[in-house]
């Protein structure tokens, strides 16, 4: 699809940017993605069900990913680029739940499921953003980059899931229990 696209700008001058966000996550995010699992979970829970523990994460707050679509529709020297929309900032599923878990004060054991496994070939181990070209083209450096503003991005989500009304249109038991 992305090929695609640039050939139209390309072949038409279409105005064509390909703007690739990293794992955004925050408040209102679908509680199939790993954060709201973790989060979920762990309410409910000193015993959480996950998959793979070693793949990296490149996660991106909500904030900063609309901050880059912002930006870059108002900017013609992104036309015809690829451009990462990253926090540039990885962490392991395994130190992710740790973490959410001295966030939210909890102790925590995990298990990791071999059904929410992926297959052998499927899972991406690594997953990390070079945000040079956001940074240089569309002018875009993220708020909530490094550990410190990962916790901060992460507080956020976790006071909204935390609050029950919140998650009264999720169905949080049908996947990530």
């Amino acid at each position: 699809a992305d090929q695609l696209a640039l050939s139209y700008e390309k072949s038409i001058s279409l105005p064509v940017t390909i703007l690739r966000p990293f794992n955004t996550f925050g408040p209102r995010q679908s509680a199939r993605a790993i954060i709201p699992t973790i989060i979920t979970q762990i309410s409910k829970s000193n015993k959480i069900k996950l998959g793979s523990l070693s793949p990296t994460r490149d996660f991106t707050y909500v904030e900063d990913t609309v901050d880059g679509f912002i930006k870059s529709i108002f900017c013609k020297k992104n036309i015809g680029e690829i451009v990462n929309i990253g926090s540039g900032f990885e962490i392991s599923i395994r130190q992710l739940v740790k973490k959410i878990s001295k966030l939210m004060n909890k102790k925590v054991s995990v298990v990791e499921n071999r059904e929410r496994k992926r297959p052998k070939f499927s899972e991406v181990k690594r997953l990390l953003a070079s945000t040079t070209k956001a940074k240089k083209l569309i002018k875009w450096n993220p708020k909530f980059s490094s550990k410190k503003g990962f916790d901060e991005g992460l507080k956020k989500t976790i006071k909204w899931f935390s609050n029950s009304e919140n998650l009264k249109h999720y169905k949080i038991n049908l996947y990530n229990e």
